[in-house]
């Protein structure tokens, strides 16, 4: 068991991905269109794998084993000593969609985490399929051009995995690299992060630091759990209160609107969010640099998989020259 005072670093293999596809005309010119694509995720990877296709997931004899509902549903394993009253463990996956430079391809990133790389082969797949009957409302087809991993993961080059056979050969997902703890640090707020404390969303008037790295020594510590090596261990609330005394600065937040179609429950969801950036003094935050740097690739709050609660971290003013994590390529 931990001890308090004792702060350990996350740990947890992360893959880089992203698809090309053509022709980038047929994708609907709209913001965050990462739900349509985890539909379409969805979709094609239970048509891929499932052979149980008229037995609700929770009633097949697979459905701890299946590969559709590892990535997709994420039941708690039987003997979980962690989120057993929940249906659901956090996904192994985020995604977002971003035009190519050039405007010719249409990119899809992605990222899987510890055991989904394994089953990368699986996600190429279930995407080019679900691409092939189009993305709501043009129902224009798209075909995958290249599969590309970054390499190393989190700020290396771009390289394509299809050999001329056909196949992939990706290289082992790994753990980015975060930079030495900068004196100041600006947070800008990519797509609508989502957080919920006490049954209410947070708005941009109630935001505190402690908010976003609550969510996110959680998320870490979930996805390590049910998706790593080991799990975390640490000391938790040693690190929250850490996080409550950080006082933001030069705050320019707003809550952005956002409504998407959910297929399941037959009704249009607004998953409005936070927007915008802020700034804080990082110096004496060491434990807790390691999980702020990681979050730029886990995403935080509701919606994560589906590329919303997406940030990065910026330097704030100089002093450092902080590199950047995956940076603000496709905030699309």
């Amino acid at each position: 068991m931990q001890t308090a005072g004792t702060f350990e670093s996350p740990e947890l293999d992360i893959g880089f991905y992203r698809l090309r596809f053509s022709p980038a005309s047929a994708v609907p010119p709209e913001r965050w269109t990462g739900s349509a694509w985890r539909g379409i995720f969805g979709w094609g990877l239970r048509r891929l794998v499932c052979t149980a296709r008229d037995v609700e997931c929770p009633a097949c004899l697979l459905y701890h084993t299946c590969v559709y509902s590892y990535l997709f549903e994420t039941p708690p394993p039987p003997g979980a000593e962690k989120m057993r009253k929940y249906t659901a463990a956090p996904h192994p996956f985020v995604l977002w969609p971003a035009s190519s430079p050039s405007g010719d391809d249409y990119l899809l990133y992605f990222n899987l985490f510890g055991r989904a790389n394994q089953m990368l082969a699986y996600v190429v797949q279930a995407f080019a399929r679900g691409a092939r009957y189009g993305i709501h409302p043009l129902r224009r087809p798209i075909e995958l051009k290249d599969v590309e991993q970054q390499v190393p993961p989190g700020h290396g080059e771009w390289r394509s995995i299809v050999e001329s056979d056909g196949r992939l050969r990706p290289q082992p997902a790994g753990m980015p690299v975060w930079p030495p703890t900068p004196r100041r640090v600006r947070v800008v707020l990519i797509t609508p992060l989502r957080l919920r404390v006490q049954e209410s969303y947070v708005g941009p008037e109630d935001f505190r630091f402690a908010d976003l790295f609550s969510n996110l020594l959680r998320r870490c510590s979930l996805l390590m759990y049910f998706h790593g090596s080991r799990p975390l261990e640490t000391d938790f609330a040693g690190l929250v209160e850490r996080s409550r005394r950080v006082t933001i600065e030069r705050a320019d937040l707003r809550w952005q609107e956002w409504a998407r179609y959910s297929n399941r429950q037959r009704q249009k969801m607004l998953m409005g969010g936070l927007m915008g950036s802020f700034e804080f003094d990082a110096v004496g935050l060491e434990p807790l640099w390691p999980y702020l740097w990681l979050g730029q690739y886990l995403h935080a709050g509701k919606g994560a998989t589906m590329g919303l609660g997406r940030y990065a971290l910026l330097p704030a003013s100089n002093p450092e020259s902080l590199p950047m994590g995956p940076g603000l390529h496709g905030a699309r």
